[in-house]
């Protein structure tokens, strides 16, 4: 994993976008965002550890890429790149390939975290974030749910006034 401020240029949302300005695993703690480095032989150990631990009872796998998507993978990752945020934590174990996620800094700047394979990462209910895929258009990830799995996305500006939003921004100040 590498975070960075984002570079805000006008090249595909896919490319690096670094800013050159870096962003620490304890810069990214402070907005709620939290990261694990898994692999190795007992990686699903470790994993099913994190899991218990933040009561996650559910887990599916995804493959975003043009050859598991067909005709339709493009706009999806347009789609997962609309500023958005979650009712409940976002939580992404990468099994394969590379992508970004982006996240809003407190001063509502683009903080970018490019994730591979072994990266765990969280994102907390209510961060506005945004997905994309690399340049090599692949990325394999098991998702892991405290319930049943839902995805479902609450886009800016919409998700302004509601509860969670209102709830994470305290929790952000706090820090």
């Amino acid at each position: 994993m590498r975070a960075y401020y984002y570079d805000n240029t006008e090249l595909d949302q896919r490319e690096v976008h670094d800013s050159g300005k870096p962003v620490s695993v304890d810069q990214l703690s402070q907005v709620g965002v939290l990261y694990w480095r898994i692999t190795g032989d007992n990686a699903i150990e470790e994993l099913d550890k994190v899991a218990a631990e933040r009561s996650y009872k559910n887990r599916d796998q995804i493959v975003v890429s043009p050859e598991a998507m067909g005709e339709i993978y493009e706009t999806k990752v347009k789609s997962f790149f609309d500023e958005h945020l979650h009712e409940d934590e976002e939580i992404r174990y990468i099994l394969g390939g590379s992508g970004f996620f982006d996240v809003r800094s407190e001063g509502d700047e683009w903080i970018r975290i490019a994730v591979e394979q072994g990266d765990l990462l969280v994102l907390p209910a209510g961060i506005y974030h945004r997905f994309t895929t690399d340049s090599k258009n692949y990325i394999k990830a098991m998702r892991l749910f405290k319930e049943d799995p839902v995805w479902t996305p609450i886009n800016r500006p919409l998700a302004d006034d509601i509860e969670i939003r209102r709830e994470y921004l305290k929790t952000v100040s706090a820090n």
